[in-house]
């Protein structure tokens, strides 16, 4: 394996790593999820989607982010197309391949979505704490 294979594996496995939150130097850790559902709870938005967001934002490329995120094209694009159809303003908005490769972009709704969704997980964390420092006296 080449060192450069090598460091695109350990990237992607660090960041299609659910992000965990610290709140004691014990050995537990609390993983505050917070998908947002529709009616038929249909996840239209939660972690794996703000990662995707986070990515895209990073890399202007559907293809990159989901590569860096460990998933197809495909599968980046459905989750894209999901969101852009739940929000009165589309979140990603792509330009078409070709000689100049083409693109993708957050747009300022997706940028505020993407804030407030980190903004909710952080304040349910920091709610939580007192709660799971509770648990994690019960525990082992």
């Amino acid at each position: 394996m080449t060192a450069a294979l090598a460091a695109v594996i350990l990237k992607r496995r660090a960041i299609s790593e659910p992000r965990r939150i610290s709140v004691s130097k014990r050995k537990y850790r609390l993983l505050a999820r917070l998908p947002v559902v529709d009616h038929a709870d249909t996840i239209v938005l939660g972690p794996g989607k703000a990662d995707l967001l986070e990515a895209l934002d990073r890399s202007a490329s559907i293809r990159d982010a989901a590569a860096e995120l460990g998933m197809s094209y495909m599968r980046a694009w459905s989750l894209i197309q999901i969101m852009n159809e739940v929000f009165r303003q589309p979140l990603v908005e792509a330009v078409r391949g070709g000689s100049g490769r083409g693109g993708a972009r957050l747009t300022p709704a997706g940028r505020a979505v993407l804030r407030l969704y980190r903004k909710m997980a952080k304040a349910s964390e920091r709610a939580s704490a007192p709660s799971f420092r509770e648990l994690e006296r019960l525990m082992r």
